[in-house]
């Protein structure tokens, strides 16, 4: 993967904190950032979420660090940016329904461990800029497609509120105390290295993981609700972008995804279709806090970030089932 490089900096100069690099879009931006040399890349991960097998391929690498630690820590927070030139901030809780059973955990990691990630920022003297991972599920109930980022609507779960106030604690700290923090609002991004186990699995690798094993997958609802499904490495992209995008990005949110809407059912037919299989899906009841349709509009990330998404979502989908399977 990343045949593709999205900067012209010199990285061996650099170096970068990725939180949650045992995740599933911080391992990939890991992978991305010691390909090309960079001169650091520490990780910060609790393993809660993350697993260390997506890490196991880069524990020999000499520009490779990991800390074991939590963002509800503020002092791990600070240590972890210590030398660090840049930041991608992906730790987090994701998951509409894990925040809805569990909405005090959610807010402990996704808000207190933000506003730590925040302060240890302030108070560093080598930091330029952090990327953080922002969500799609900021729109809300807002019914306007595609989505731009000046127009939300009313939150729909407990992780939507925490993702929002994660933008707002970057506006007034970006005001009070001039730090440089760009957010990503990411659409239901997929692809390599993402987990189909646990309770909380995204609806893509679930797909993947029924048709490996050849049993019905379960739908929530009618399968007409659309998503905007982005690829990771047009999110890595993002991040990499997000590093070295001029001043006018300061401070700002940026949709990453494809600007394509594509439903659940025509995602789980061409997902059988590369898999050559005959399984049908199985329909349950509509998730709570779910949102109906989703469209991103990325001409500010166009703009301001040079985001070009690389890959569409059935370039992505192929990639993604060739590394599934294996």
């Amino acid at each position: 993967m990343y045949e593709n490089a999205y900067h012209t900096q010199d990285l061996s100069q650099l170096s970068f904190l990725v939180t949650g690099g045992a995740g599933f879009i911080g391992s990939n931006l890991v992978e991305y950032l010691l390909k090309y040399n960079a001169k650091t890349v520490r990780v910060l991960d609790n393993f809660s979420n993350g697993y260390r097998e997506n890490l196991s391929a880069f524990q020999s690498h000499p520009n490779f660090e990991l800390i074991e630690g939590d963002i509800r820590d503020l002092q791990t927070c600070k240590d972890a940016m210590k030398d660090i030139d840049y930041v991608s901030h992906q730790a987090a809780l994701g998951s509409v329904p894990r925040s809805i059973n569990d909405p005090a955990t959610t807010n402990a990691v996704n808000i207190s461990g933000f506003l730590n990630m925040m302060i240890a920022l302030k108070e560093s003297t080598t930091v330029k800029r952090m990327v953080y991972a922002a969500s799609s599920s900021t729109y809300g109930d807002s019914k306007n497609l595609p989505k731009v980022e000046a127009v939300i609507g009313n939150p729909l779960s407990p992780y939507a509120v925490t993702k929002y106030v994660n933008e707002l604690y970057a506006t007034v700290f970006g005001a009070t105390y001039g730090t440089d923090v760009i957010g990503l609002r990411y659409f239901n991004v997929f692809g390599p290295k993402q987990s189909p186990n646990g309770a909380y699995a995204a609806v893509i690798p679930l797909f993947m993981q029924a048709l490996k094993d050849g049993v019905p997958p379960k739908i929530n609802g009618d399968g007409e609700q659309t998503r905007d499904f982005t690829y990771v490495d047009n999110a890595v992209q993002a991040n990499v972008k997000g590093f070295f995008a001029s001043e006018a990005a300061k401070n700002e949110v940026f949709n990453v995804a494809c600007g394509e809407r594509i439903s659940v059912n025509y995602l789980w037919t061409t997902l059988k279709e590369a898999a050559h299989s005959t399984v049908e899906a199985v329909y349950g009841p509509e998730r709570q806090g779910d949102v109906r349709d989703s469209l991103a509009d990325i001409s500010k990330a166009e703009q301001l970030l040079g985001y070009r998404p690389h890959y569409t979502v059935r370039e992505g989908l192929k990639l993604t089932w060739d590394w599934f399977k294996g």
